[in-house]
């Protein structure tokens, strides 16, 4: 996994570059209409029900923006909100809370979507032992904001990109002439380059898993698209030779049965590809 700083780069990297789409040369609808000197306060308002996420980036985007502007917080990042709540004040410059204004909500409606929905999961999933997992499945350009959602939702993070973690799924294993051919070539590699990275191979049926049994130095078998039966049969061919992931076609309805098969985690892309925004404004008060 990546580390905090490069994580931190990487929102910093995001609201620049939201920041440059957004305001270009200049907010000119309220430097044509407000003052410079002018000051404001507004209330970030909850029109909907679910969790909350991004209050702590709402802060970051502000202080980009204008550090004068004062946030005051009333639900942190991972609250339960109803429809009707408010989460923070923001008061300074009303030419600045303009600005930032959109990218904030942007930002915070899609969060608390992902959060809300990890958080589902998440409770589907307890007392099990089996942890949720994101994906790669995210809106180019905001990975690290969807996957500091999952954060806040009780998800943990999968690997962040294609370079902090090896992944051998079907079509490495097919182009690489097979599981065992695909493995060794990677560890070979790994070795060359000097390279530390964890290695997870995905299986398509349990010969698959047996054979991938036969090489040491794989972190975790992905169980792809595999039925209940399967997946116990699959649990238990692994055993404590590494970890476990099931992933395809889990959803809402059928996920506490894989979790019951045994599995340590379960990775879904519908944490971040199947959201509907958490309906948020931010209103002068």
């Amino acid at each position: 996994m990546i580390s905090q700083d490069q994580f931190d780069k990487e929102i910093e990297l995001i609201i620049t570059n939201a920041i440059r789409e957004d305001v270009g040369d200049g907010d000119h609808s309220s430097l044509a209409c407000i003052p410079a000197d002018a000051k404001g306060k507004a209330k970030l308002l909850v029109k909907d029900n679910g969790i909350i996420a991004g209050v702590e980036l709402a802060k970051k985007v502000f202080a980009y923006i204008d550090k004068n502007l004062k946030v005051e917080t009333l639900l942190a990042d991972g609250s339960p909100v109803k429809y009707g709540d408010i989460v923070f004040y923001v008061d300074g410059s009303s030419q600045s809370i303009l600005k930032a204004e959109r990218l904030v909500l942007n930002a915070m409606q899609r969060m608390s979507a992902i959060a809300t929905k990890t958080k589902i999961f998440v409770d589907l999933l307890e007392g099990t032992g089996t942890k949720i997992l994101d994906t790669r499945k995210t809106t180019p350009g905001i990975r690290a904001l969807e996957k500091w959602a999952v954060k806040i939702g009780g998800g943990e993070n999968h690997r962040f990109a294609l370079y902090d973690m090896i992944m051998l799924k079907d079509n490495h294993i097919d182009f690489a002439g097979g599981i065992t051919k695909a493995i060794e070539k990677t560890k070979n590699y790994l070795k060359e380059t000097n390279r530390d990275l964890k290695i997870i191979v995905e299986a398509r049926n349990l010969d698959e898993i047996k054979e991938i049994l036969k090489t040491e130095g794989v972190y975790r078998i992905l169980i792809d698209n595999f039925n209940y039966e399967d997946t116990r049969k699959a649990v238990a061919l692994i055993g404590n030779q590494c970890l476990t992931e099931s992933s395809g076609g889990i959803n809402e309805d059928n996920i506490r049965n894989y979790a019951e098969c045994g599995v340590d985690y379960i990775s879904s892309g519908a944490l971040t590809h199947s959201v509907h925004n958490m309906d948020l404004s931010l209103k002068a008060v």
